[in-house]
């Protein structure tokens, strides 16, 4: 392989910029650099493109379901079109205009769908290939769309309007006929008022020639196609919502806006047969049932052997407030009220046939609600649903954050599913999930992916998204450590945090090793290992850390600056604490007289026994406490790491170090500490923006691990009763704060306003003044935001590195990157054996910076001497909960040593990626090798070091929707996409990047959207997209009947192309509708060719099932001519036996 093998012209350029520009940066070991790493990303490995859309529909507007192909299609308000078929078969499709889907009609078992659409335009979808495409639209001028109806097996699709007029469209050819009815001819002419709109269209289900159309206005007329004129008319004084046919079509049943339902039979328009109203109350003095709300949809199903069913939804009586939607099914003489969890969108009922003239026989009913979806078996007693297989409930709480892994270890998604499939509910129904259309694709990714979601109640949801699939392995419910708050009384520590006090931020997650470490919205750090084993935890391990604002940032309205000022240096002499367990948070808060909050955590734990079930299981939890008054500020920055057994975090106000293993705060500094002051106690206030010297001075492990009561609170300490100061002087602070605090602690959301302020003042002044004021930091306290300028700790980064000049051997480090741009680094002392590891503690040395960039620091990661990203260290599973005889703890994975380096040779390179920037520096010499402005009027949002099939690279998404790639360790651009500008702070928090050309975003507060950058996942999408389409017999239709053949009375035929088609009826008015042909057709030869040997074999099967029909065929005519042959000589031989006697002899 060539070295910087240039194919591209691009790449070319690219190359030769950024090694000049590195030159530049350092011209004594550039041309070096260059010279030894050899490069095999290029930029075509890289391609932009969608995969697929998880979770629930967003605003859902409509339904329609094939119940030949079992498919289920789903419209939502902002035009969006979600297929569904078998469990693992979903579709996505969009509609560019946007508008919301008023309607759906499938063409049965045809591949087609019909889609109305709010802008008054209808459209065809063909969905006979893997991803759908429209093949025609008719946009209608000068009437609005209100109900479509398509018979079965037909192609004249009815278009009722806003005017009350019907259209008819040709479905093959999208063109209107000539063929209009007109609202005046169908209602009588002595009406002197408008019908409304058409709320309804259906054909008599024995009589295809009658047309049954339902005003608004409660008027019902029976048209006779093909006289063109109205044989009955039926009038009731309440607006109609629906109607429903008997199968018969000598029946009719009509729900009204006063919660009733009218029977009509169809000879007898006089009155209606019968009125109920199901949810009335009936009055002794038989006077009329109390009106009721609206009825909004009734079918009417009869079954073959038993009573109908009639089942709707609405029409609960109007003292029924507060009440949740419900679906009524009436079945005989029982009526069953189904509560629903949201409101009611639609509903369908599936039944054994698509012939609307046959006993019905329904067997589900599916209920389309505006937060989920719900199937009822309506076979069984008690009615229960069936156990849904699609990916719905990502939005059971809101999404907060998301993390994206994969190529993760094998056994990892096993062991989730293990100890998740025990918290799956119970009492589903026991048949198999109705909607089950569609065939799995072909093709497969050959790694493993995770996604974790983290959520505004504090749970955890870990799915399985491998193979293009989702589904939920195992849920973590953190908000279980802490007491509920009930009262107001005991909402004064939560009030900060508004109504999601246990909302997580942020994750950090080791597969390998599976330690979980969650930072919550509440100012709390959680610990969690993976055991198989369940667990009673008497008391929650605890541990309060006090962080300290700087001098120049205390606001406290009470004037707590004297205590704000204590704040400890590194070289404080104090012994390392061990937090024993602690049965109550607020054994060591206190308030001050003034009545100042003061070491107060956020949350109360939990005081009562935690029964902890097999999964992640709290290792240990870290609270911020209150400082003089002020709220500790949110987490910015978050890392974990089970080799060396400690969790890092930071914030606005310093960085902290805490040993997981031995329950100890081993670092807890200012960022102004970090950056070098020599003493906090007296130094005068000054800019972050000012130069400053980093400090190398390595400290003793117990000075490193000082832990005194200032920074943080011992469980230990204190005194053993809880907080019980004077109610009323804390109400007093807090009402004073009261709107600052409003803004302190806001949920996620708010956050990225100052994101949003950072676009405005970019698109205004484009000058590189305030570069490096942008934070990420997702803090929301007042002083961040009224000061871009305050420096945060924005990214933590653990690895074995040479973190100084004079090192030649990696040691245990931790990298630090904050919103100014700087990056630091300090080095850790970890003991080598475990026994060693649990009785010394780790020492800490601070090596100073390492690197500056514009912008803030947004990841951070480490490359060897060959250009190879260098894993993580971690600590092999073990079972946490194993008796110590039984327990083999695995010795910490050591990663590849680099060799023993000379004078001035690196070793190592540091990737660091801010939000205007990246450099990759070389280690140990801190010489920046290579340099690359990602953007200048945007600002980078994510950024990831991604391992590609064929090399690694970094990955970024700016604010602006550009999507890039660049090489590594080069920083030469391969992909930059324009692909989603960021209109919503949820994409900017949610979004991305993962492995082998993997990402995600949140793309609605319900869904997720999967995209790739790979060129080969984008080659292979159509072998591994499902497909919808399966070739299926059609059901015979129902037999007619010996005497209902002979003497009439069954289904009467019509054959609408004599009375709609052009010769017939004309042509319609070309100013009506405009005719828009779609991409589907060259669409549609794409998926064709793309599955050329799915064709071959659907092909096959065609051609076997119709051999082997026509053997039975031939079977049947070789039968009947044997029963003619014998019928004929039996014929034969009686004529010859009585051909000479005469008539009396018979």
């Amino acid at each position: 392989m060539k070295k910087f093998n240039i194919r591209k012209v691009l790449d070319g350029l690219t190359a030769a910029s950024s090694s000049s520009s590195a030159a530049a940066a350092s011209p004594q070991s550039g041309n070096r650099e260059n010279d030894m790493i050899q490069e095999t990303l290029q930029s075509e490995h890289f391609q932009l493109c969608k995969t697929l859309r998880h979770g629930f529909p967003y605003q859902p507007s409509s339904m329609a379901f094939d119940p030949v192909q079992k498919i289920l299609a789903i419209g939502t308000q902002s035009g969006a079109l979600r297929l569904f078929g078998r469990a693992g078969v979903e579709c996505y499709c969009q509609h560019e205009s946007g508008s919301a889907v008023i309607q759906l009609e499938f063409l049965v078992n045809e591949g087609a769908l019909v889609s109305a659409l709010a802008d008054d335009s209808i459209h065809l979808w063909n969905l006979r290939q893997k991803l759908p495409a429209i093949l025609h639209s008719l946009k209608f001028n000068r009437e609005r769309i209100t109900f479509c109806h398509l018979p079965f097996q037909s192609k004249w699709l009815y278009v009722g309007t806003e005017r009350g007029n019907i259209h008819i469209v040709n479905v093959e050819s999208f063109t209107l006929s000539g063929y209009v009815i007109m609202w005046n001819k169908a209602i009588e002419l002595s009406s002197k008022t408008h019908p409304g709109p058409v709320v309804h269209i259906s054909d008599n289900p024995m009589d295809e020639g009658k047309l049954l159309i339902g005003f608004e206005c409660g008027i019902v007329v029976l048209w006779d196609l093909k006289s063109k004129k109205a044989d009955y008319r039926y009038n009731y004084d309440e607006a109609i919502h629906s109607v429903a046919w008997h199968h018969e079509g000598k029946q009719f049943v009509c729900s009204h806006s006063d919660g009733t339902l009218t029977t009509w039979n169809v000879r007898a328009p006089a009155k209606p047969a019968q009125i109920i109203t199901p949810h009335g109350k009936q009055p002794k003095d038989g006077k009329k049932p109390e009106p009721c709300k609206p009825i909004l949809k009734v079918e009417y199903k009869t079954t073959r052997a038993g009573d109908p069913f009639m089942i709707l939804c609405g029409g609960l009586s109007y003292d029924t407030v507060g009440r949740r939607a419900c679906l009524t099914v009436m079945h005989g003489k029982s009526t069953a009220v189904l509560e629903m969890d949201y409101p009611i969108v639609d509903f369908l009922t599936l039944c054994e046939t698509p012939y609307p003239n046959d006993f019905q026989d329904p067997y589900a009913v599916v209920v389309l609600l505006e937060k989920d979806l719900v199937v009822i078996d309506l076979a069984q007693i008690g009615y229960p649903i069936f156990e849904n297989p699609y990916p719905l409930s990502i939005h059971e709480s809101p999404v907060t954050c998301c993390e994206y892994f994969a190529d993760c270890p094998a056994e990892v998604i096993p062991a989730l599913y293990s100890v998740g499939s025990r918290q799956k509910r119970q009492g589903f129904s026991k048949k198999e999930w109705p909607v089950s259309g569609g065939n799995w694709g072909q093709g497969t990714l050959s790694f493993s992916e995770i996604i974790i979601t983290g959520h505004a109640d504090g749970s955890i949801k870990f799915w399985d998204a491998s193979a293009l699939m989702l589904q939920v392995l195992y849920k973590l419910k953190t908000a279980k450590v802490f007491e509920k708050p009930r009262g107001k009384e005991e909402k004064s520590s939560t009030e900060i945090v508004d109504e999601d006090p246990f909302a997580i931020q942020i994750l950090s997650w080791c597969p390998e090793s599976r330690v979980l470490c969650v930072a919550g919205v509440s100012a709390h750090v959680i610990v969690y290992r993976f055991s198989k084993q369940e667990v009673t935890t008497e008391v929650v391990q605890l541990l309060e850390v006090r962080m300290q604002c700087e001098l120049n940032e205390v606001e406290s309205p009470e004037g707590g600056g004297e205590q704000a000022s204590a704040v400890s240096t590194p070289g404080t002499s104090s012994s390392p604490q061990t937090s024993l367990p602690q049965s109550h948070p607020s054994t060591s808060s206190n308030n001050s007289s003034d009545g100042l909050r003061d070491n107060v955590p956020c949350l109360k734990v939990r005081s009562s026994p935690l029964k902890q079930s097999p999964g992640y299981q709290v290792e240990l939890l870290i609270q911020l406490v209150w400082v003089s008054g002020e709220p500790p500020q949110q987490i910015t920055s978050l890392a974990v790491n089970s080799a060396y057994g400690l969790v890092a975090f930071g914030n606005g106000n310093g960085l902290a170090v805490v040993d997981y293993l031995q329950k100890t705060l081993l670092l807890n500094m200012s960022i102004a500490e970090l950056n070098g002051s020599t003493d906090p106690h007296h130094r005068q206030p000054r800019s972050p923006r000012k130069a400053r010297q980093p400090s190398a001075g390595l400290c003793d492990g117990n000075d490193a691990s000082a832990t005194p009561e200032e920074r943080c609170k011992s469980p230990t300490s204190g005194s053993g009763s809880p907080c019980n100061s004077d109610e009323d002087s804390k109400q007093k602070f807090i009402d004073k704060v009261m709107s600052k605090s409003k803004q302190i602690s806001k949920t996620v959301a708010n956050d990225f306003a100052k994101i949003s302020r950072k676009i405005n003042m970019i698109a205004d002044q484009k000058d590189d003044a305030r570069d490096n004021s942008f934070s990420r930091s997702r803090s929301s306290s007042v002083t961040s935001l009224e000061r871009e300028s305050r420096e945060v700790i924005s990214s933590l980064y653990f690895c074995d590195s040479l973190s100084k000049k004079s090192e030649t051997v990696a040691v245990p480090s931790l990298w630090v990157g904050t919103s100014l741009g700087s990056m630091l680094t300090i080095a850790l002392t970890v003991p080598s054996t475990p026994e060693q590891r649990m009785q010394q503690p780790v020492g800490v040395c601070f090596c100073g910076s390492v690197v500056r960039l514009k912008g803030g620091i947004l990841r951070m990661a480490q490359l060897d001497a060959s250009g190879t990203l260098l894993p993580h260290i971690y600590e092999p599973w073990y079972e946490p909960n194993a008796p110590e005889e039984e327990k083999e703890r695995p010795r910490r994975r050591q990663p590849t040593s680099p060799p023993s380096s000379q004078e001035n040779q690196d070793c190592q390179y540091a990737v660091v990626c801010s939000e205007k920037q990246a450099k990759v520096v070389a280690l140990p010499s801190q010489n920046c090798i290579y340099e690359h402005n990602i953007t200048e009027a945007s600002f980078v949002l994510r950024a990831d070091v991604v391992m590609m099939t064929a090399g690694v690279g970094l990955a970024c998404f700016c604010a602006n929707g550009h999507i890039m790639t660049l090489s590594l360790p080069s920083l030469r651009p391969l992909l930059d996409v324009n692909y989603l500008p960021l209109t919503d702070m949820r994409i900017a928090r949610t979004f991305c990047f993962s492995n082998q050309g993997q990402a995600l975003y949140l793309t609605s507060p319900t869904e997720i959207q999967r995209i790739t950058y790979s060129q080969e996942t984008c080659d292979n999408l159509q072998e591994m997209l499902g497909e919808l389409f399966t070739p299926v017999e059609t059901p015979e239709a129902p037999n007619r009947g010996f005497f209902k053949g002979l003497f009439g009375g069954g289904a009467q035929s019509l054959d609408r192309e004599d009375l709609f088609g052009e010769v017939a009826a004309g042509k319609a008015s070309r100013s009506l509708a405009q005719h828009i042909p779609g991409p589907g057709g060259m669409e549609g030869m794409k998926g064709a060719a793309s599955g050329v040997v799915g064709e071959l074999a659907r092909a096959r099967i065609a051609l076997d099932e119709r051999g082997q029909k026509l053997g039975e065929l031939e079977e049947r005519t070789a039968a009947m001519m044997a029963s003619a042959d014998s019928f004929s000589r039996h014929a034969h031989d009686i004529m010859l036996k009585y051909k000479d006697k005469k008539w009396y002899q018979l």
